[in-house]
């Protein structure tokens, strides 16, 4: 690639090396705009006879196509790719949805020189039409082997992101307390709600039952039944583990448990089991304060149907710590 001067009227199809501005400062046409006949007039119109362009080399592919290669072979899922200037591509949701990252296959792409990928975190939340990545190339152009390497990883590896729609998200609740269930629901639903109105829900099912090993299996079971996205258990004790009143109900109606404890604050005492599909989470003290906490970090995948693993779970350490 190399950079040169060239007559106004000669630069049709060449690549802009410079943004130009009006004078007063407004924008004409910006750095990496491939010129066309109608730009070439607008020049001669704004009294510009030469400009500054680039020439690609053999071997080379323009920014903005290989940053849309790139988009195409990424992402799966709710998403649409939006070209912008300056050799860079968007991927946006197209619908309410949690967005998975391969953290391994990104780091990959990422050490290559000539593309670079940013998302949003693993496991967050989207709206429809919101950006969730962006793709930029070197400027200008890049050498067709990098490109074709990037592109042969993808192919190889999978998709680094992927955006699970939300379809229909139910959340069952249920609140419990050593004294009375209907505590547990006073004292905590309005947090509930306001959480889970952060991700587009509310609590579909909601059980109160006082925190006894029979009368909460009764309770999950019955919620079970509904088959919701998550059942989420809010009570007003601190359980120490799996061996406590939550965790022996989860056993007896045949959960696995997946994890307990967490290396998130707060949200430590995290507890989480699947009973058939449906992921049940008890997380102690979580449900007092509408800020953000372990819940917030896993609930868009659960109530996006995505089987969240104790791994994943021992992955948020890094920026787990959110007080």
């Amino acid at each position: 690639m190399k950079a040169l001067t060239v007559d106004v009227r000669e630069s049709t199809g060449r690549i802009l090396c410079c943004t130009i501005f009006r004078p007063g400062g407004k924008k004409l046409l910006a750095k990496g705009h491939v010129l066309s006949d109608e730009d070439v007039r607008l020049l001669e119109t704004e009294g510009m006879a030469e400009v500054w362009v680039t020439a690609l080399d053999e071997g080379e592919i323009g920014e903005d196509e290989a940053v849309m290669q790139v988009a195409m072979a990424i992402g799966c899922g709710s998403l649409e790719i939006r070209p912008a200037a300056g050799g860079r591509a968007n991927l946006v949701a197209t619908r309410d949805c949690c967005v998975l990252i391969d953290d391994e296959l990104l780091k990959q792409i990422n050490c290559t020189a000539s593309i670079v990928i940013a998302t949003l975190a693993n496991f967050s939340f989207a709206q429809a039409g919101q950006r969730v990545a962006t793709i930029k190339s070197t400027p200008f152009a890049v050498a067709a082997p990098e490109l074709e390497a990037v592109i042969s990883i993808l192919r190889e590896r999978g998709s680094i992101l992927q955006a699970r729609p939300l379809q229909d998200p139910q959340a069952a609740v249920l609140y419990t307390d050593p004294v009375a269930g209907d505590r547990a629901r006073q004292l905590f639903e309005n947090v509930m709600r306001q959480r889970l109105e952060r991700f587009g829900t509310s609590s579909n099912f909601v059980l109160s039952a006082l925190e006894e090993e029979s009368a909460v299996v009764r309770a999950l079971q019955h919620l079970v039944r509904a088959k919701p996205s998550v059942i989420l258990v809010a009570s007003t004790t601190a359980p120490a583990g799996p061996e406590d009143v939550v965790g022996r109900a989860m056993l007896r109606i045949g959960c696995h448990l997946e994890r307990f404890l967490a290396p998130v604050e707060p949200g430590s005492l995290l507890l989480m089991g699947y009973k058939d599909e449906i992921p049940i989470v008890s997380a102690p003290g979580c449900f007092r304060s509408a800020k953000t906490n372990v819940v917030d970090l896993i609930l868009p995948a659960l109530l996006a149907r995505y089987r969240v693993s104790g791994w994943e779970i021992a992955c948020l350490g890094h920026g787990g710590l959110l007080t």
